[in-house]
């Protein structure tokens, strides 16, 4: 019989087990998502300032309290049960408490998802200041391939609100439109026929929905990964660059962050960002401190308190994730929790939350390999936790 390998003895499981078909699914999930350039073709976004970590904050008091309000089970259980791999709490930009799964380095990046949106948006606030990109635009102006698409005359604010009128089933679980996106983006296996799209191509291929763009909130992410070649189109300048040079670079971040491109390069601007948790909690904490980090105005205060202040309540209540926040607003690929709550954040599918709370100073990083891409029950969890948490700061 053959020796086991440190790899398989370590992990459960032998390196050629994990897959293109089966590196979103556990238990492969809680290392691939730490290791997704080995296996989708990823593009650093480079830092120029690589430092060692913080040395970790310890703080079982803090971990060992109810999860919520008369809950029976604790902070790190929930943690447990939701499959979090890393968790980081800062309050006035101190961590207090910082807690990662048995296996995981810290040093890891970790795949976000769609908080990848988030990341991406800030650039095009950057742009927008710098009067390169204008949010009116028709995507069609800068993208001359979308004629005849549902983005020909879609603008850039509808992409970055997801007011798109779009006929895509944003299904992560499906057969037919999602499994040919992940195809187009490299994420899944190639076809048995071989002639699939690059995510271009597939781009423009999507036709419009009945109703006009501006409708109601409608969570589409191949409106974010348009947003990057728009990006792309407007500079000149590939998206990891682009993206190092205005946002990676300025935030001081310790180490590169990655994304996935498809088999022509095009960047995965919606879920395909990978980067440490800590560089994730200091891009919220450059928010929440308007926009300034290492001396450096980042993102505008204009661009933050539009991004806080102007997602529309009844278009979101009105729209597809409105169960997701009870009084949520969208703007900008941020979220907004309302009801009186100054909190914002962003998230991704299998538990990727940043929460930013500016009232308290609070900023939490969470990534993890939870299962299923969605589950409102470990959603509302988390949820309901970092807002206890905020409001104990």
């Amino acid at each position: 019989m053959a020796r086991a390998t440190e790899f398989e003895t370590r992990n459960g499981f032998a390196r050629d087990a994990i897959t293109l078909a089966n590196w979103r699914t556990r238990p492969y999930s809680f290392w691939s998502f730490r290791n997704v350039a080995e296996m989708v073709r990823s593009a650093r976004i480079k830092t120029t300032s690589s430092a060692e970590l913080p040395d970790p904050v310890h703080n079982p008091d803090l971990l060992a309290r109810p999860a919520a309000p008369g809950a029976s089970h604790s902070i790190e259980e929930l943690l447990t049960r939701s499959e979090a791999d890393s968790f980081i709490l800062s309050r006035n930009n101190a961590i207090v408490c910082e807690w990662h799964a048995p296996g995981v380095d810290r040093s890891d990046p970790h795949l976000v998802f769609s908080i990848s949106k988030s990341i991406t948006a800030l650039v095009a606030g950057i742009l927008q200041d710098q009067g390169v990109l204008d949010p009116a635009t028709p995507v069609g102006t800068l993208v001359p391939e979308a004629a005849g698409s549902a983005y020909a005359d879609a603008t850039v604010q509808h992409l970055l609100d997801m007011r798109v009128s779009l006929d895509f089933d944003e299904s992560y679980l499906s057969l037919e439109d999602y499994a040919r996106y992940r195809r187009a983006m490299s994420w899944n296996p190639p076809s048995d026929a071989g002639n699939d799209e690059g995510m271009l191509s597939f781009l423009c291929s999507l036709k419009k929905a009945d109703g006009e763009h501006g409708g109601i909130h409608d969570y589409l992410s191949p409106n974010s990964d348009m947003l990057g070649i728009v990006l792309e189109r407007a500079t000149g300048e590939r998206f990891p660059d682009l993206c190092a040079r205005l946002l990676w670079q300025p935030l001081g971040a310790t180490a590169d962050a990655l994304i996935t491109v498809d088999l022509h390069g095009a960047p995965r601007t919606a879920g395909g960002v990978s980067c440490r948790p800590h560089d994730l909690l200091a891009m919220g904490q450059m928010l929440i401190d308007g926009g300034v980090a290492k001396g450096n105005q980042i993102v505008s205060a204009r661009w933050i308190a539009d991004m806080q202040q102007s997602g529309d309540a009844d278009v979101w209540a009105r729209g597809t994730q409105a169960s997701f926040l009870k009084t949520g607003r969208y703007r900008n690929n941020w979220y907004q929790v309302g009801g009186g709550s100054n909190a914002f954040l962003a998230a991704g599918i299998h538990g990727q939350f940043l929460y930013c709370d500016p009232d308290s100073g609070t900023v939490i990083a969470c990534t993890s390999s939870q299962s299923e891409p969605q589950s409102d029950a470990l959603d509302q969890g988390l949820l309901a936790m970092f807002a206890m948490l905020s409001a104990d700061g």
